[in-house]
């Protein structure tokens, strides 16, 4: 859907995907991205839809984060999570190996795998999510992407993305040189956003993988978020 504010959805390829051999480059990038989560409050939009759900969590809980690059997220989860007599153990997957090296900083355990093949057991773990990952795939790969978050989770599914903007993507690109931000990262930056999701097309990849429509809600900083109850469905 496009707008006056809204453009028409991209699927570009971005630089760092023709480049991910380059392990500087890729750790040069991500911390690019990870400041940017604290600056643009990526970080946060995926915490605060993580915590709808820490009611229904165990004191001992585990989380997933598909596409976790250096693992701020799940890490901001923890933090999150302990305010509230929760133990999160988390698990970071990866697809780079050096992000799934660099990232076991930050998470109890790394893994260098697949989101479209996650290696764990159906219902295996607490809470699967993912942040700013699903813009990334697109078609049968998308929503293969959201039935296997749907069959490892246990208790629920988390997904936060990009607000698709002509503001955020114009605002980014110029927020990217006083934060001194690889070129690299300029450009697949602005891609991201171009190509993000409105909060009805978030809403419509749920529904077309797992047929359930969650709820999507809009954060600060062009994020969108939604999360659902796994379906025992997803669960073979």
């Amino acid at each position: 859907m496009a707008g006056l504010l809204t453009p028409r959805r991209r699927y570009d390829t971005e630089l760092l995907d023709s480049h991910s051999d380059d392990e500087q480059l890729v750790l040069r990038t991500v911390a690019d991205i990870k400041r940017s989560n604290i600056v643009f409050r990526g970080a946060s939009a995926a915490v605060a839809e993580l915590a709808r759900h820490f009611a229904r969590l165990p004191k001992n809980a585990t989380l997933l984060d598909v596409g976790t690059g250096l693992g701020d997220v799940p890490r901001a989860a923890v933090n999150a999570a302990r305010e509230h007599d929760i133990v999160l153990a988390t698990v970071g997957l990866d697809a780079v190996p050096v992000l799934a090296q660099f990232a076991a900083a930050s998470v109890s355990y790394t893994v260098c795998g697949s989101g479209l093949m996650l290696p764990f057991r159906s219902a295996s773990v607490d809470i699967v999510m993912c942040s700013q990952t699903l813009h990334h795939f697109r078609g049968d790969d998308e929503a293969t992407l959201l039935r296997e978050m749907n069959r490892v989770a246990r208790v629920a599914v988390v997904v936060s993305d990009l607000r698709r903007s002509w503001i955020a993507a114009a605002g980014f690109w110029l927020a990217s040189f006083p934060l001194r931000f690889h070129r690299v990262t300029r450009h697949d930056g602005v891609l991201s956003v171009l190509r993000g999701y409105t909060s009805d097309e978030l809403s419509e990849a749920v529904f077309g993988a797992i047929a359930v429509r969650p709820a999507v809600h809009g954060r600060l900083g062009f994020r969108l978020t939604t999360s659902w109850v796994p379906t025992t469905s997803g669960h073979t």
